[in-house]
């Protein structure tokens, strides 16, 4: 009798391990929700429709773009946390949601590190310094120099206290040794106005903010915030290169899954973006956004997203925001 309780309960282990195996084989098999924790328009919302579009390609069935913004993007990442983990849930995360908030807030709906499984990182976005065009400072090191001449005479804009334009800033002042007063506005545009119009001197943001003034001559690019020049500037030196050596942040999309997302899934899931960001129309497409093509396995995506942890944390704490 024993020995036929152990087959029976051996045969029933081996159906249930083959359905699972043959739904995931079939994944997907209805449609697939990214999150977007923010409006329509952002940088990772274009990334998110850009991927989306081409594994529509791929797939029979429709991958849809889920706007929930709200809650400096903490909303649509509860909605990914609370879903079920069968992968057809996935957070489209960016530094403010997996890395920034849960240190900038007292307390979160989730934790970035225990409620999500890192799937791919897809994009980074390198952030670039610029001035307003009558500030005599034609480099990093010169803009370093006259705000030492000058403490607190000079401002900077950002899109609001916490931002990653902000939190940028404010360690590359730290770094540098410089003071500079803080002026935030209610988003990345606004403080761009503001640049332009010299209410404040100096602005750190993604390039798309800037790209529509830069041959007005209103508005000069001193340097990239990444470890690396980006390729749409070749001629523009980074701020580590310049002024600051070991100066390195920059903005991304990262996407993640509930934890308890079955690994298979999250494997094909990332075989199939890396395939896409392979797509010659996907990198130009990204390049015009200022954005350029990252991938790899979970694995990467897993370190990265650890490693950003630790270093937004830094970043964070030398700000001094905190939002109740």
């Amino acid at each position: 009798m024993l020995r036929h309780v152990t087959t029976l309960l051996s045969l029933c282990m081996a159906i249930m391990l083959a359905a699972s195996v043959a739904a995931q084989q079939a994944y997907p098999s209805k449609p697939v929700r990214l999150i977007v924790p923010f409006p329509p328009g952002g940088a990772n919302d274009i990334v998110a429709r850009l991927i989306g579009q081409r594994l529509n390609d791929r797939w029979t069935r429709v991958v849809v773009i889920d706007n929930r913004g709200g809650a400096s993007g903490n909303i649509g990442t509860e909605i990914v946390k609370n879903a079920t983990p069968d992968g057809y849930t996935f957070l489209v995360g960016s530094p403010g949601t997996l890395v920034i908030n849960p240190h900038l807030f007292r307390s979160l709906p989730y934790d970035a590190l225990k409620d999500f499984v890192p799937v791919v990182h897809v994009a980074r976005f390198p952030q670039v310094l610029a001035v307003n065009a009558s500030i005599p400072a034609k480099t990093t090191a010169e803009l370093i120099a006259l705000a030492k001449l000058q403490p607190n005479k000079l401002n900077y804009g950002s899109s609001g206290t916490g931002s990653t334009g902000h939190l940028i800033t404010a360690s590359f002042l730290q770094q540098a040794g410089i003071q500079v007063t803080h002026v935030p506005f209610r988003g990345g545009a606004l403080a761009v106005q503001a640049l332009l119009a010299g209410e404040v001197q100096m602005v750190i943001d993604g390039l798309p903010s800037f790209t529509a003034h830069l041959q007005a001559g209103r508005i000069r690019v001193l340097a990239v915030t990444a470890s690396d020049r980006w390729p749409g500037l070749p001629d523009v030196p980074t701020i580590s290169e310049s002024a600051v050596p070991g100066f390195d942040l920059s903005s991304w999309t990262l996407l993640a899954a509930h934890i308890g997302t079955p690994p298979t899934i999250v494997a094909r899931l990332a075989h199939e973006i890396n395939t896409a960001l392979k797509n010659e129309e996907v990198r130009a497409r990204l390049q015009q956004v200022g954005a350029a093509p990252a991938g790899g396995t979970p694995g990467v995506a897993f370190k990265f997203h650890r490693a950003e942890y630790e270093k937004w944390k830094r970043v964070v704490q030398v700000s001094g925001a905190k939002v109740e």
